[in-house]
């Protein structure tokens, strides 16, 4: 052993990093090493005290307890830079746990009088152990500690904690929806209230007049004021249970460009919620960055208010939301930014000249966006019946999409570096031509093709008329059938990037230039994971597009999903959280945010689940493997 790469590997894990390089020497110059084959019983249940403190150096074990009836408890897994053995050693006590080698693992051994000596002389060793390792390995079995307090912060949250039923919800005033416009703006005026709930018969409510109701169907158009209320009203009226949390309201919300949701219990109605009763509760609220965006009538206006999204970000990330959660909130605010940017043009260009749909891919298309990532859009307009139609709706639609694509780049969303905008015109046609387009992607699946198909069938409509992106759904769902040749080329993508896991477990990383010592969490990792669930997706021809919802719709439909499923929703969790905690510190430090982590950053535990994650990657890209090709490492 060379001293010094001991040294190197104690100064980078805890406790040893705080310990003065005198004495730091002495110890490594103390240490041995062990090396324990695969499923080596290292300590024993009840069995001999440890002899040693075990460093892992390299690979994994894992900690259990067993019943007297046979049943295995696992306590842990640990990996490199864990310990074992300390509170058997301290004590000289019986083991009180298994602990067995998962795979070949080399461990460095400290004798207990080098132990006693750190304690006696080191307080943030002393502190790390008794405190630290003590509660967090030895006291609580793994299920236990949870990783929500490692992985995302502690949090008071009030936004992902609190429930509908335990706030104020304000007093419920309702009608029945035959009752005229007038009588329902007496009681309103009566009640001093701003929205009034429509109720049937049977006292459920079937939709909501509003002061804006009042004002823009009734006063604006000299409305007859006997109508029945009904006629006014705008239903459905969008739900809430008062079991949900608040989080929820808040999503359906801007979802639906609305201010006020219904809160039911058991079927009934139970109470009102407003956008400003969660602004209140929390403070503040994406719900704010909505009504301000909402309220912008100019692209420079808007352009103004985009530079506000991140603050969302920072805002969810202290709340201790989870990745999924993020990135629904975003997705749903930079919807909003878009829709607004696109009829502020259509206002400026006038009326299109045919119905069109703007639809969205790549991330953006996934609903996965966090900080802003690159354009990636395209238009499909109704085919023109005529040449004059077309020769109209291409100079048309090529204004709406350069536009569009300057205001985007002014909102902080660069250029799509492979072009796929709708300012290309190969990204803007009629419906007909992407038919043809994703039937010769699939009947011919060049490298090209394969490719675009990655990208663009991610895709789903973002403004305008929807069923123009829905029936090339239906029909590309209908031409993936029995299309064994192009899933080859799918699985090849699918497989072709490992997860940056190398011999014992450690992690691949950048051995030289600007990123030395990292790896890109992005390309070895997320999308490794997003292409194998969009492969799978494509195989059972569901509609999803998002990575969370095609897990979910598989989870009954694909054999692998139903056995992995769940673990790859919790690692795709895990790996967008670390990505956008990252970038997140990026931007705070005042750098570019980018897709690089140094895994040394991580805690022991993130670290094991870090190594997990990119091991059930690499285990499911094996049975892709085989399925596609048995019995060989390559598919084509």
């Amino acid at each position: 052993m060379d001293v010094y790469d001991i040294i190197d590997f104690l100064i980078n894990t805890p406790p040893f990093q705080n310990i003065d390089d005198f004495v730091l020497k002495k110890v490594a110059q103390n240490l041995t090493a062990q090396f324990y084959p695969k499923e080596t019983l290292i300590l024993k249940q009840d069995g001999p005290p440890s002899e040693f403190l075990h460093i892992i150096y390299k690979g994994g074990v894992k900690v259990y307890r067993s019943t007297d009836n046979g049943e295995e408890i696992i306590i842990d897994f640990r990996g490199e830079g864990d310990t074992i053995g300390f509170l058997s050693l301290l004590g000289r006590d019986k083991a009180k746990a298994n602990v067995i080698t998962i795979e070949d693992t080399i461990c460095y051994l400290m004798t207990r009088d080098t132990v006693l000596r750190l304690l006696e002389s080191n307080p943030s060793f002393s502190e790390y152990f008794l405190q630290s390792h003590l509660e967090k390995y030895i006291e609580k079995p793994l299920g236990s500690i949870g990783s929500k307090p490692l992985l995302y912060g502690s949090s008071n949250s009030l936004l992902f904690k609190t429930r509908l039923e335990d706030i104020a919800l304000k007093e419920v005033i309702t009608v029945l929806e035959n009752i005229s416009i007038q009588e329902a703006a007496l009681v309103m005026a009566r009640n001093n209230i701003s929205s009034l709930i429509i109720v049937n018969g049977e006292g459920q409510p079937v939709g909501i007049v509003t002061d804006r109701d009042l004002r823009d169907r009734v006063v604006s158009q000299d409305r007859n004021v006997g109508d029945p209320v009904r006629n006014i009203m705008s239903p459905p009226t969008v739900r809430v249970d008062t079991q949900d949390v608040c989080f929820e309201a808040v999503l359906k919300m801007i979802q639906h460009n609305i201010h006020h949701v219904i809160v039911m219990r058991n079927g009934q109605l139970k109470g009102m919620l407003t956008n400003h009763d969660l602004m209140v509760l929390q403070g503040t609220s994406p719900l704010s960055i909505v009504r301000d965006i909402e309220s912008q009538d100019t692209l420079d206006g808007l352009i103004s208010e985009s530079r506000n999204i991140e603050k969302v970000i920072s805002l969810l990330l202290k709340e201790g939301a989870k990745a999924s959660s993020i990135t629904a909130i975003i997705t749903e605010i930079n919807d909003r930014l878009l829709n607004k940017l696109l009829e502020s043009i259509e206002t400026q260009l006038g009326q299109p000249p045919l119905p069109y749909c703007w639809i969205v891919f790549g991330s953006e298309g996934r609903k996965e966006q966090t900080y802003k990532t690159d354009q990636d859009n395209a238009i499909i307009y109704q085919d023109p019946k005529t040449e004059a139609e077309a020769r109209a709706a291409g100079e048309y639609f090529t204004r709406l999409a350069e536009t569009m694509r300057d205001a985007l780049v002014q909102c902080g969303f660069p250029l799509c570096p492979g072009n796929y905008m709708a300012a290309n015109p190969q990204w803007r046609q009629p419906l007909t031509v992407w038919e043809k387009y994703f039937s010769q992607w699939i009947h011919t699946p060049t490298s090209e093709a394969v490719l675009a198909s990655c990208i663009v069938f991610d895709f789903r409509p973002a403004h305008g008329d929807f069923t123009l992106a829905q029936r090339l759904r239906s029909q590309l769902i209908k031409t993936l059938k029995n299309q064994d040749l192009f899933l080859k080329y799918m699985a090849q993508i699918s497989v072709q990037v490992r997860p940056p896991l190398g011999f014992f477990r450690t992690f691949v990383v950048e051995r030289s230039g600007e990123h030395k010592n990292k790896l890109n969490l992005k390309f070895t990792c997320l999308a490794p994971l997003v292409n194998i669930v969009r492969l799978f997706s494509l195989e059972n021809r569901i509609p999803e597009t998002s990575t969370i919802e095609r897990i979910h719709a598989l989870s009954h439909r694909h054999t692998i999903m139903t056995e992995f499923g769940g673990d790859l929703e919790h690692a795709f969790e895990f790996l967008s959280f670390l990505r956008i905690r990252r970038q997140h510190a990026q931007i705070e430090e005042g750098l570019e945010p980018d897709n690089y982590l140094n895994p040394r950053e991580l805690n022991n535990f993130e670290r094991k689940v870090f190594k997990e994650s990119c091991q059930l990657i690499a285990k499911t890209q094996e049975i892709i493997n085989k399925k596609y090709n048995p019995g060989t490492g390559s598919i084509l």
